[in-house]
Order: structure tokens, then sequence, then C-alpha cells
């Protein structure tokens, strides 16, 4: 079975896909079975996409914490922070 071969510069789409390379280059890095070059190429790839992951996490994050009920019970998104 041969290997993809990502470099740490390519899009993966969506925060799900990033995830899913992450796992995969987990599974690359703990088989053993790919070469130090190789190792040394894809955990730059994964700390790139872990960052990327961590800020968009960071902002869903904050989209959540500025939804609030209104007086009428319904949600609403706020554009900052409000003095109560």
């Amino acid at each position: 079975m041969t290997a993809k071969k990502h470099t740490g510069r390519e899009s993966h789409g969506t925060f799900e896909q990033s995830l899913k390379r992450l796992e995969e280059i987990v599974e690359q890095l703990e088989s053993g079975t790919i070469s130090l070059d190789e190792v040394l190429k894809i955990y730059e790839e994964g700390v790139t996409l872990s960052k990327q992951c961590l800020a968009e996490l960071s902002q869903a994050e904050l989209r959540i914490k500025r939804l609030q009920k209104d007086t009428k019970g319904q949600f609403e998104l706020l554009d900052g922070e409000r003095d109560e």
C-alpha cells in the first residue's frame, strides 16, 4: 500500500476533512514504516493542520458565546459583547 504524499501547503477543505487527514497522519507516524524524510514532511503538515483546526474551533466557540436569548426566548447572534 502506497501512502499519499501531502504537502503542508495543500488545502484540506472542511474542518472534518482536516481532522480526518490529521488522523491519517497519526496512523502513518505510529506505523513506523515511513522514512525519516517523510516523517518530517507529514509531521510539519500535521502541525499546520492542527493550528488551522484550533483556529476554526476558537472561531466557533466565539460564535457560540455570542449567541444569546432575547426577551422572547429567541436566539440572536450578537455583533459584540453586551454589558448587563
